[in-house]
């Protein structure tokens, strides 16, 4: 009798094993590249803390508290949120502002990374995929929205621009180095489809950036104005048609490609290994509402000090919304990518940076020319002369170095390169934006 409960335990084991293998190749099927890159970054919370309280819906609230304020290890930068909200009433130094504003936009891209997940427990790997195409780049569609709605127009463009290429430059040739650098005698192999179906959309996202941009010198510039303008929005009609096409062939018809080695790199991995969501899923939206608002709430104080930042640090508007309003606001993905790159997981590391430039250049970009044609604001894809060339160079050359499908340092060297000579150029060149603001 003992023998055959004991035969049976071990029967029911093996079942048990096997579909909890089972869930957990469909719960990283249901989690993007960028999804896990963040996930670097958590740590796990404590339910015994609220465990004493009596009633269920207190409990439920303060264990939420407890995953969604400290379930990261950037909630260092917690107290940045209320601090950036005091010194908005109090009047205080808008460069200190600024900074606070930046730093909390830093923790709260990471929580709602981590709450578009927890949703995606929930809702499949597909709609947890649109999920992430929507608020994957939540912090700089956020931002831009804001300056759009402020009518400045060529913060939004920097701001875009910078995240595009520090994304394309400085995420991926760090990358890449630091992978080279723990394979130092070898080659890092990655999935080379992949990469070669976002570098043609950013190479389609800089065709039309590149012919609004020429327009301009093609003809009587009053009328090329008004024609730049119609073309643009004719454009990003195009590319947003692009990028729905990008998506329905990333989720269904060859999602093969973004998931297959990606699910075999991370399985036994316990980095990156939950057993369950820790969020429910109604709860999990209102959060994600609430997180989205507070963002925006901050991105309106980044947009409204970045000048009078400028102006008290010694440093151009363009040079901070291009290279530092970009590195602050997705350090935790950017972490995260360079993480997995360390432990040989090269195929995370690329989705994470080539799928964010991809992204913003065919999502966000259009997104704002589209709503800024809502609204009545003349935002067209003329991102001026230097500008255009620099993100058209960046996207051929990150294109280059992945051709072949294999990396070593020298490759990720050249791209950190590249994006410290872009961060001179703009640190010295003045720019249209920084001679209206002095």
């Amino acid at each position: 009798m003992a023998s055959n409960q004991e035969c049976l335990l071990e029967n029911g084991n093996l079942v048990n094993d096997t579909r909890e293998e089972e869930e957990e190749v469909n719960h990283h099927h249901g989690k993007t590249a960028r999804q896990m890159s963040a996930s670097s970054l958590r740590r796990k919370s404590d339910p015994s803390l609220a465990a004493g309280v009596q009633n269920r819906h207190l409990r439920q609230l303060l264990v939420n508290l407890q995953v969604v304020l400290f379930g990261t290890k950037l909630s260092v930068l917690l107290p940045t949120i209320p601090l950036s909200i005091i010194a908005v009433c109090y009047g205080f130094g808008k460069p200190w502002i600024f900074a606070l504003s930046l730093l909390a936009i830093t923790l709260l891209a990471e929580r709602i990374s981590f709450l578009t997940e927890q949703i995606s427990y929930y809702t499949g790997p597909t709609v947890g995929g649109l999920l992430n195409a929507t608020f994957g780049n939540a912090t700089e569609l956020i931002i831009a929205i804001s300056a759009l709605s402020q009518n400045n127009i060529a913060l939004l463009k920097y701001s875009l621009l910078g995240s595009v290429l520090s994304n394309l430059l400085l995420v991926l040739g760090t990358s890449l180095f630091c992978g080279g650098l723990a394979n130092l005698r070898g080659e890092q192999k990655f999935e080379r489809r992949q990469a070669n179906v976002n570098s043609l959309l950013l190479l389609l996202g800089t065709f039309c950036h590149m012919l609004p941009m020429l327009l301009r010198y093609a003809g009587d510039s009053a009328v090329a104005a008004d024609q730049t303008l119609q073309i643009s929005r004719a454009f990003s009609i195009v590319m947003l048609l692009s990028y729905t096409a990008f998506l329905f062939f990333q989720l269904w018809t060859h999602h093969g490609y973004f998931e297959s080695q990606q699910v075999s790199e991370v399985d036994g991995d316990e980095d990156v290994q939950e057993d369950a969501a820790e969020v429910g899923f109604w709860s999990g939206f209102a959060w994600l509402f609430v997180v989205t608002t507070i963002t925006a709430l901050l991105s309106e104080y980044v947009v409204g000090t970045i000048e009078d930042a400028s102006r008290s640090w010694g440093l151009s508007v363009s040079f901070l919304s291009l290279i530092l309003v970009p590195i602050l606001g997705n350090a935790a993905e950017h972490a995260g990518s360079i993480i997995f790159a360390l432990k040989n997981k090269l195929d995370i590391s690329l989705a994470v940076s080539l799928g964010s430039a991809t992204q913003i250049a065919m999502f966000v970009v259009p997104c704002c020319a589209v709503v800024g044609w809502i609204m009545g604001v003349n935002m067209d894809l003329n991102f001026n002369l230097i500008e255009t060339v620099s993100f058209a160079l960046a996207v051929i050359t990150a294109a280059f170095a992945l051709q072949d499908g294999t990396s070593h340092y020298v490759k990720g060297l050249v791209l950190i390169l590249c994006y410290i000579v872009i961060g001179i150029c703009f640190f010295v060149y003045e720019t249209p934006l920084d001679r209206t603001n002095k």
